[in-house]
């Protein structure tokens, strides 16, 4: 933790790649790995047009990564992605290095993968890289695109990086199909490989909350404000997204075919503050229900009665986070301005006002001296449990 006060640690720039909380002590940190399996990828998108609509194209020149100064070859590949300092590149960065918050399942492996090789994957970062280096492009396609909601703010840095990076290329995004003038649904995604495969891709990202009974069910995992829940999502996925591109109405909007489905699920999942297992123990702790994935993304819960307790023991210095915040963990640095940090108490004062969860995140220095996000997690309401684990049990919404 920071020696010296909560309240002020530094940076107009919110945030920073997940692999840096990794070094800190939770598990429940969702780092990106470079170092990823190779399946597929996915996202959500709107109308029928060649590049997604919030993103510029006329402003985002080609990013060309500098091929004069390789890296020694023991800068590792996540070390290099822990460097990123822009928040929307750390964002992004989170987006297509982070773990997936599935398992693929069988018969068939639905999973979307953004690369096709380790030779992407290698030249993405290297792109990354020369990003972060002048994101400028980048945050005007973002403010272009007026986002308010975390969806919309991953599609818009998912369709940047199909339209300018170095792996799939982007083909059309948000395509609308219709029947008798009803909307049927949207695919998110159409891209192509340099292989040359045709994929339909479906991006969600998602935080959810385990408020079950440790039966290992899927249903336990519901929305901050109970309004969504994660069977409901991925059966909706399955039974509607996907076979979206497989419709007879899709083929008559001229995008040629075959589509290969995929669905491109990322997120955190929270877990009651005092089941939390410790560190070496995070992965095999609870049961897990079977569709999730092991290595997934971690975070906490508490009520506010119990916020005291919890967060003594935990961290000195806080901050409420966001909503376009809740992607990869932040990190601010003393040089890029001032960012409000604030103790326990201060923040649960600031929370008094608002009735429902708040994501909040703990930090602390790191050897650089730059603010790093420990943990994070949500603050609920004293009767939210006894109602989540209601709507857990039901059956439909």
């Amino acid at each position: 933790m920071k020696k010296g006060a909560p309240g002020e640690c530094g940076a107009a720039v919110p945030d920073e790649p997940a692999s840096r909380a990794r070094s800190h002590a939770d598990p429940h940190l969702g780092p990106y790995s470079a170092s990823q399996p190779e399946p597929t990828t996915e996202p959500t998108t709107e109308p029928t047009t060649e590049q997604p609509a919030d993103v510029a194209p006329d402003m985002s020149p080609d990013i060309v990564p500098d091929a004069q100064s390789p890296q020694p070859e023991h800068v590792s590949q996540d070390a290099r992605l822990d460097s990123l300092r822009d928040t929307a590149v750390r964002d992004l960065a989170w987006l297509l290095f982070s773990p997936g918050l599935l398992r693929a399942q069988p018969p068939a492996d639905l999973l979307a993968d953004p690369f096709e090789s380790a030779s992407e994957r290698a030249d993405t970062i290297d792109w990354l890289v020369a990003l972060d280096r002048d994101a400028l492009a980048l945050h005007s396609a973002i403010a272009a695109a007026r986002v308010t909601r975390l969806g919309r703010y991953a599609e818009c840095l998912l369709g940047w990086f199909l339209q300018h990076g170095p792996a799939a290329r982007l083909v059309a995004a948000n395509v609308a199909l219709r029947r008798a003038g009803v909307t049927l649904g949207e695919c998110d995604f159409l891209v192509e490989t340099h292989s040359g495969r045709r994929r339909h891709w479906e991006l969600a990202v998602k935080c959810y909350l385990q408020a079950g009974d440790g039966r290992a069910r899927l249903a336990d995992y519901v929305g901050p404000n109970l309004q969504d829940r994660f069977d409901l999502k991925l059966s909706h996925l399955l039974g509607h997204q996907l076979p979206l591109s497989g419709r007879e109405e899709f083929a008559t909007l001229g995008h040629r075919g075959p589509w290969e489905a995929r669905m491109f699920v990322k997120g955190w999942l929270f877990y009651r503050a005092e089941n939390l297992p410790d560190e070496a123990a995070a992965r095999n702790a609870e049961p897990l229900a079977p569709e999730l994935a092991p290595d997934h993304a971690r975070g906490w819960w508490t009520t506010r009665g119990d916020w005291p307790r919890f967060a003594s023991d935990h961290a000195m210095v806080w901050r409420r986070l966001s909503r376009l915040e809740w992607l990869a963990p932040r990190r601010y640095r003393d040089d890029e301005g001032q960012v409000p940090l604030v103790d326990a108490y201060t923040l649960a004062e600031q929370l008094e006002d608002g009735s429902g969860p708040a994501m909040v995140a703990a930090f602390a220095r790191d050897a650089s001296g730059a603010c790093t996000e420990r943990s994070r997690g949500f603050i609920v309401p004293d009767d939210w449990p006894r109602h989540a684990q209601a709507f857990a049990r039901h059956h439909q919404r």
